[in-house]
């Protein structure tokens, strides 16, 4: 322990920020956490409705890549809680066909030869055209993306030649499951880095679901962790502004007039929450502020809709290219705690839950207009099992701004988690990292941020 008993004040209580509170008080530091909703876990975050049943602010899969995640779940005892599905990935169609992506255990890469030899969808030309396009990436590797950053992967893959099929099919859902925006507009590097470290390691791509909600499995344990630990939490109090002295931060203003102090800041809101908290004569002190008004976060939309039937029998993960579902997953099948409507039991029935997208086009409609184009999507993509169901219930989640928009060319701004203020340190999924804006970029930027926090401190002597 090295904190000295200083004071350091976590502005927003996401999963960033919930890392970052139990990473300080394990090193000794005084804790306080801010949060301007009722419940912690930001875009993580998962609540009961007036009905019993748990809402999620969007579909969650745990990819096998995200180590620090893990850590951080077996350090609180809640590893048990993810769900580890089959090693595969499925595609759903129009008209009801599919076709799967299945891997080999073996060593990287014939752990994929599955995928190219035998999906059942694309020809052994398309695959082989595809591979062909990534001997720049297997010979580079993860030196490769970076210099992609120029262009969106729509363009990169039109250079590369490998298939308009492949893009649509394939790619179109990854783009927005991943980060919510078409290929058209996202930057050809977050896809080559992501097809590197699924081709690099093979368990990387593998993907699970929480047996539940991420508030009980994991935002409400790591309170309670540094809440015995001395630390102190804080909702419904929104922050109005960073006050900034020309040299450090001073302190920071509550909207309710109330100023709080600490000896460091650490910030873990999203980026459009941390552009408005930033004081202009901030972002004047240090070009490193004023490029963060550069990101902007992508609009997501979460639906859920529970059917009077079972609609698909997959314990997994799926994909589609068509309609608006391009990620979605049958949580009566992965996720046991939520085998309920209205806290009844709900057996051998559908509860989907999908992310909708693009959901920039889709924002300005209502309720009832959105949950009747998914509807109508699943009973494209699954017309025999739908003949006849109906909808039990449905819910509706609308983020106008969520994760940060990784466009061409915005790499170079994504901010470092030691700023040029002593005392000031940034976390959250668009700082610089492996895993951009996701669970495990959020607890990699915590423990990054956290790092560098205590290093100056013990630098400081403070």
């Amino acid at each position: 322990m090295n904190g000295n008993n200083k004071k350091v004040l976590i502005i927003g209580g996401g999963l960033a920020g919930l890392t970052a509170a139990k990473r300080l008080v394990d090193q000794g530091f005084q804790v306080r956490v801010l949060e301007k909703r009722s419940i912690y876990g930001g875009k993580v975050s998962a609540w009961k409705d007036e009905e019993g049943d748990w809402i999620e602010s969007g579909t969650h899969c745990f990819f096998g890549a995200y180590d620090v995640l893990y850590d951080l779940m077996k350090e609180i005892k809640t590893y048990h809680a993810v769900d580890w599905k089959k090693h595969q990935l499925t595609y759903t169609l129009e008209g009801g066909n599919s076709f799967t992506f299945k891997t080999w255990d073996l060593p990287s890469p014939l752990h994929l030869m599955p995928a190219i030899v035998n999906n059942g969808y694309f020809t052994f030309g398309e695959m082989a055209s595809f591979a062909k396009s990534l001997i720049p990436l297997a010979l580079q590797k993860d030196a490769y993306p970076p210099t992609q950053d120029h262009q969106t992967f729509a363009q990169w893959a039109e250079e590369k030649k490998f298939g308009k099929r492949l893009m649509d099919k394939m790619f179109r859902p990854m783009a927005l499951a991943l980060k919510f925006i078409p290929p058209e507009e996202i930057s050809a590097k977050i896809i080559l880095d992501v097809t590197e470290t699924f081709y690099r390691i093979p368990d990387s791509s593998c993907m699970g679901f929480l047996k539940g909600s991420p508030q009980e499995y994991l935002h409400d344990p790591l309170v309670d962790y540094s809440t015995r630990k001395g630390a102190e939490f804080q909702n419904q109090v929104a922050v109005d502004e960073l006050l900034f002295d020309g040299t450090e931060i001073r302190g920071v203003q509550l909207r309710n007039g109330e100023i709080l102090d600490a000896d460091y800041y650490l910030t873990a809101l999203p980026i459009h929450d941390l552009c408005r908290v930033l004081p202009a004569s901030l972002k004047q002190h240090d070009r490193f502020f004023g490029d963060l008004d550069r990101l902007e976060g992508v609009p997501v939309i979460s639906v859920q809709i529970w059917y009077d039937r079972e609609i698909s029998s997959i314990d997994n993960v799926l994909f589609s290219p068509d309609g608006i579902i391009p990620v979605y997953a049958n949580l009566a099948r992965t996720t046991p705690d939520y085998r309920t409507l209205r806290g009844e039991p709900f057996e051998g029935k559908t509860r989907f839950e999908f992310c909708v997208g693009p959901a920039k086009s889709l924002m300005g409609l209502t309720k009832e207009e959105i949950i009747d184009r998914v509807d109508r999507s699943v009973r494209a993509n699954f017309p025999k099992e739908t003949q006849g169901a109906k909808i039990l219930k449905s819910t509706l989640v609308k983020i106008p701004r969520s994760v940060y928009a990784p466009l061409p060319g915005m790499e170079q701004y994504r901010p470092t988690q030691k700023t040029p203020v002593r005392n000031l340190f940034i976390s959250g999924g668009y700082s610089q990292q492996l895993y951009y804006d996701s669970m495990g970029g959020a607890v990699m930027s915590a423990n990054l941020a956290v790092d560098a926090l205590t290093k100056a401190a013990a630098e400081n002597g403070r």
